[in-house]
């Protein structure tokens, strides 16, 4: 039977990722300092704490993955029309705004990808941490499961 207890601690638990808008990495440092003091003492804590840090793990690694795919094509966009053995090119360096290149358009389309991901996964960890409350362990989509 779980007590009020254990559900406030399992739902603190969500709701400590929201810690990294104030600390850098404390949507990583909150969830596995409560989780790891917390763990031993119910299997409830246990998984709602499990969950939680796997997700973050792969909101990270679907981040590190996205922006790896993002970047090339804001880089290469910025630097095609520099010539970079001409060093002479600065006397006569100037911007022009041209026609957008579909490089860019892909770039901003997983920009806006990515800006949907970090809304979604605010409303997930709030369901997250209101099943919690109501005592009910979460599964997070998408989430590959590091800690078993």
């Amino acid at each position: 039977m779980l007590d009020n207890h254990q559900k406030n601690i399992a739902t603190i638990i969500h709701l400590s990722t929201f810690s990294r808008f104030f600390i850098p990495f404390g949507n990583f440092i909150g969830p596995i300092l409560l989780w790891s003091v917390n763990k031993d003492k119910s299997e409830f804590i246990d998984r709602n704490g499990k969950a939680v840090i796997n997700f973050q793990l792969s909101v990270f690694l679907y981040a590190i993955i996205l922006g790896t795919l993002t970047i090339p094509f804001f880089v290469f966009k910025i630097f095609s029309g520099i010539d970079f053995i001409d060093f002479s090119a600065f006397e006569s360096f100037r911007i022009t705004i041209g026609k957008p290149s579909p490089l860019l358009y892909i770039g901003g389309a997983l920009g806006a990808l990515a800006v949907i991901g970090f809304i979604i996964e605010l409303a997930l960890i709030i369901v997250a941490s209101l099943k919690a409350r109501d005592g009910e362990v979460y599964k997070y989509p998408f989430t590959i499961n590091f800690l078993k």
